[in-house]
Order: C-alpha cells, then sequence, then structure tokens
C-alpha cells in the first residue's frame, strides 16, 4: 500500500494509457479483414435474394398469386397468436382448478394434436 491507501500493483496501471475493448479503426489489417466479411456477407445474402426471386418466379409461374400467399401467412400469423392466448387461458384455468391442462381438452371437447 502506499500512502494514499491505494495498492502498488493499481496505481501502476492507472498510469498506463486507456486501452479501448474495441478495435481501432487505424489497423489497416483488421479493417481489411472486416471489409473481407463484410463483403463475403454481403455476397451471401445477394445470393440468397437472388434464389429467393427465383423461387418466388417459379410460385407466380405455377399460378400463385404473391398477395394471396401473404394474406395466407397473415392469417395464419393471426390464427397462431389466437390459439397461444388460448393455450395461455387453458393453463392459467387448469391451475386455478388444480388440474392438468390435459383435463381441460378433455373437458372442452378439443384435441391434444390441434
Amino acid at each position: 500500500m502506499n500512502c494514499r491507501g491505494v495498492p502498488a500493483w493499481s496505481v501502476r496501471k492507472c498510469n498506463t494509457s486507456f486501452k479501448s475493448p474495441l478495435q481501432s479503426p487505424g489497423l489497416s489489417r483488421q479493417n481489411g479483414f472486416r471489409e473481407s466479411s463484410a463483403q463475403t456477407a454481403t455476397l451471401e445474402l445477394n445470393r440468397k435474394l437472388d434464389k429467393l426471386g427465383e423461387e418466388v418466379k417459379a410460385l407466380v409461374a405455377d399460378g400463385y398469386n404473391p398477395e394471396e400467399l401473404d394474406r395466407h401467412i397473415s392469417l395464419l400469423h393471426e390464427y397462431n397468436d389466437i390459439k397461444d392466448v388460448g393455450q395461455l387461458l387453458l393453463g392459467k384455468l387448469a391451475v386455478i382448478r388444480g388440474v392438468s391442462t390435459k383435463d381441460l381438452y378433455a373437458e372442452f371437447r378439443l384435441e391434444l394434436n390441434d
């Protein structure tokens, strides 16, 4: 300990320059690596985009309407949200009654695999 009550090992570290955990943008080798990985990721995303574009073209050629598919997907999301709320309510009711959710399915004539 020094006269200020601070351990000697910490004083030495306090007098050193701050080293940021972030990489310095001035390091060209590391920036080159970052640019390379960004370019690789961009190329991969562009390949995926092209592939999806081809799949959409194939679906349209088969007679599917993208707007109809979007509507169908939206309805499926809405159905799943409503089903999740129903599951939550069944679970809470089962806790209140002290029974299993499976028992409630039978009581409300619901199928377990639905």
